[in-house]
């Protein structure tokens, strides 16, 4: 009898450990960032009027850069400045020929240009984010306002999130962007490659932009995010989360690379 009873007991705990795998982490965070913001008011309040903590990331050389950071921030939504780094172009954006104090003049400007910001993602900046001194140089400054910085990793050769992290500056990388491919079936399959990356590895950080496109497929898959187990974050919160360590698809042992 005793033997029957503690044979049963192995085959149920054996049955509960096969249900729920200790490698599969136990949340599936997620965190949308909109990016460049600011040029067209009618099409940019669709995104205040996604169903969540969407990021809304103005670019400072917009005609409407400050009044919708005003209207995003009294909307509840965490405004970040989407800062112009070469190749862009522009009185605001920097380049790796530009001293530090014309960096940071520039960097200045664009804080005035939208106000309410918490924070700042790079606008394309291949070459620039690829520039040790002058991220180094940056991340000091954003910690020095107080402010968090996400990668929005638009080269393997970036090294600002590696900064970051070296002076433990609250920041975030870009997992998945969404929209390189302007349809709505190639939006829609790169918002489940997110899905399927947050339940893998706990979060996803996505970015995508105020396209048609994008936005219908937004406004229709995002009330579905609940059912599908995951849960919908602000960017503050993603921040926590990952307690400034790098994903596998940034680096190694947390470590950016």
């Amino acid at each position: 009898m005793r033997v029957a009873l503690i044979i049963a007991l192995l085959c149920s705990l054996a049955g509960v450990a096969h249900a729920t795998p200790a490698s599969e982490p136990s949340k599936a965070y997620l965190t949308l960032i909109i990016d460049d913001l600011g040029q067209n008011l009618p099409r940019d309040r669709r995104v205040l009027a996604l169903p969540g903590p969407v990021t809304t990331a103005i670019m400072p050389d917009t005609p409407h850069a400050a009044e919708f950071a005003r209207e995003a921030h009294k909307a509840g939504k965490i405004v970040i400045l989407h800062m112009p780094m070469d190749p862009a172009t522009g009185p605001f954006a920097w380049h790796p020929e530009l001293p530090i104090e014309e960096l940071g003049k520039r960097l200045d400007a664009a804080f005035k240009a939208v106000p309410y910001t918490a924070g700042i993602n790079n606008h394309m900046g291949s070459r620039m984010t690829a520039q040790p001194e002058a991220m180094a140089w940056l991340m000091a400054e954003l910690q020095r306002r107080n402010k968090f910085f996400v990668d929005s990793r638009t080269s393997a050769q970036t090294v600002a999130a590696a900064e970051a992290q070296k002076i433990g500056l609250a920041h975030v990388s870009r997992d998945v962007f969404l929209d390189d491919e302007r349809t709505e079936a190639a939006i829609t399959t790169q918002l489940q490659t997110a899905i399927k990356l947050a339940h893998k590895q706990g979060s996803a950080v996505m970015i995508g932009h105020p396209y048609p496109q994008t936005l219908a497929v937004l406004e229709r898959e995002l009330p579905k995010l609940k059912a599908q187990g995951v849960d919908w974050i602000d960017i503050k919160l993603m921040i926590s989360v990952r307690s400034n360590r790098a994903m596998a698809g940034h680096g190694k042992d947390g470590v950016y690379r």
